[in-house]
């Protein structure tokens, strides 16, 4: 998945202001300069586009999570996947899906609703196959597809008045 384009969706979903994003990437201590978040949310063919690297996009969903949850006591561990930092495996779509569910503390009721909003079907099964972890007999990948039909429904559910998604 496009890392810029899932910052591009939360922004939009959660009705996040370039500074907010600022405040968020502060508080996984990030810092960046407004023009830089700017350039991060510009589409591939606009003139100043920056590519939104793992390491940056991970630090956006943590200070999410640090936004809405607060700081886990356990300082020296990733709060969303309770992997050592040392240890930490490149990110993937598993992994934001992850992030953004501890972050916006949403129940499995409520991510079936977000794919049901995007008019997706999943099955109970299917997205508990997405949070297990790798290498365990029921683990999914989490493909581009799933990934946009989430943003497309978290867009629908956080900003449901707005027709763009």
């Amino acid at each position: 998945m496009i890392n810029n384009l899932v910052l591009r969706r939360l922004r939009y979903a959660l009705n996040l202001r370039e500074e907010s994003m600022q405040a968020i990437f502060l508080l996984a201590d990030h810092k960046i300069k407004p023009f830089s978040v700017s350039c991060l949310l510009k589409k591939e063919e606009e003139e100043g586009y920056i590519e939104c690297t793992d390491v940056v996009l991970e630090k956006f969903l943590d200070g999410l999570i640090i936004q809405n949850r607060g700081v886990k006591e356990e300082t020296a561990t990733d709060p969303a996947t309770s992997v050592p930092s040392t240890e930490r495996v490149r990110l993937n779509n598993n992994i934001i899906l992850k992030k953004i569910r501890v972050a916006l503390e949403l129940r499995e009721e409520d991510l079936l609703d977000i794919m049901v909003k995007a008019d997706f079907r999943v099955t109970k099964a299917e997205l508990g196959a997405f949070f297990r972890k790798r290498g365990t007999r029921n683990f999914k990948p989490c493909g581009d597809q799933f990934m946009r039909n989430f943003l497309t429904g978290l867009c629908l559910k956080y900003r449901p008045n707005d027709k763009k998604a």
